[in-house]
């Protein structure tokens, strides 16, 4: 089993958020956990071998139910990669949602989410989201900790700029291995931002200018969150984008759902896309994706991104 991101990979993630039931803390029930095995059984089918969680997830319940899976066949443990993520509290009561990444807290989520996953080891830890009420200094205190102790193998980041990452890794003596970000043909403000420089446009992206070239540089592999974009190009609605995606599936004699992830992979930063379906049948339609080479050319990848965005590029 590898002990951290491999961040020259392109292959897929699977994205558990889908797993485990309602968004709430309603207990999760047999056809829950019928459900997510459904889906990572499909995962695995196609290749899949990284899991991605977050404690978040369902209330935690994604990662139980996994847990509940790995209990019942420990072998899987050792074939996958478990990544989870921490760093975001949901709203309790009268307290609001808020992100924390104070030392005591990461380490108590950690421990929480190994005890949900059953497992001694949590692969890749992502902290979720930036807290600006927390230094570097105390985070990285507390991932030290972890990593001595043997919990977590490897650290990484979501949802944070160049400099956000260049801050935390200047304390840490343990290089951060992957960034998640959301990146689709749908959410494009991350190659946006590279071509709208000194344009007015610029004004109006609010994605951080440099982020994808500081991971490439850092060898951070940069994971995209919602690479199917909620299936807005694959059935969802009628766009001219949608037909295109569709065309090509077919010129390619592939699917829908490939084309969009080989959309991804194409870029030279080299991203690996999150899969967070939990219809099996659109996991293995993603099949593609892991066992070919992306399959389009400059000018394709050109046509889908202006045909998506709707206009010229400037």
């Amino acid at each position: 089993m590898t002990s951290q991101t491999d961040v020259r990979s392109t292959h897929p993630l699977y994205g558990c958020m889908g797993l485990g039931g309602t968004w709430d803390t309603t207990p999760y029930a047999a056809s829950d956990i019928a459900h997510a095995e459904s889906a990572v059984e499909a995962a695995l089918a196609i290749g899949i071998t990284v899991f991605d969680h977050a404690d978040i997830y369902r209330h935690g319940k994604s990662e139980a139910v996994f847990g509940e899976l790995l209990a019942r066949a420990p072998e899987l443990r050792s074939r996958i990669v478990l990544q989870t993520k921490c760093g975001i509290r949901l709203a309790d009561g009268e307290r609001p949602g808020l992100y924390d990444l104070r030392g005591p807290s990461i380490v108590q989520r950690v421990e929480e989410s190994l005890t949900r996953l059953r497992t001694d080891v949590i692969d890749v830890l992502l902290l979720h989201r930036p807290d600006p009420l927390t230094g570097p200094e105390e985070i990285a205190k507390a991932l030290a900790s972890l990593h001595g102790q043997g919990l977590v193998r490897s650290f990484g980041v979501s949802n944070m700029s160049a400099a956000q990452i260049a801050h935390l890794q200047a304390h840490l003596d343990v290089p951060l291995v992957a960034n998640q970000l959301e990146m689709s043909l749908g959410s494009r403000d991350w190659v946006e931002a590279g071509v709208l420089v000194n344009t007015p446009a610029a004004t109006g992206n609010g994605f951080p200018h440099g982020t994808i070239e500081y991971c490439q540089a850092n060898k951070l592999q940069l994971q995209a969150w919602g690479s199917l974009a909620q299936g807005r190009f694959t059935g969802r609605q009628a766009s001219p984008a949608a037909q295109l995606v569709s065309d090509l599936a077919k010129r390619k004699q592939t699917t829908p759902e490939t084309i969009l992830l080989w959309w991804l992979q194409r870029h030279p930063a080299r991203i690996a896309p999150v899969v967070g379906t939990s219809r099996p049948e659109r996991i293995l339609a993603c099949r593609d994706a892991v066992h070919r080479a992306p399959d389009l050319t400059h000018e394709e990848w050109y046509d889908l991104w202006i045909t998506a965005r709707g206009g010229p590029l400037p």
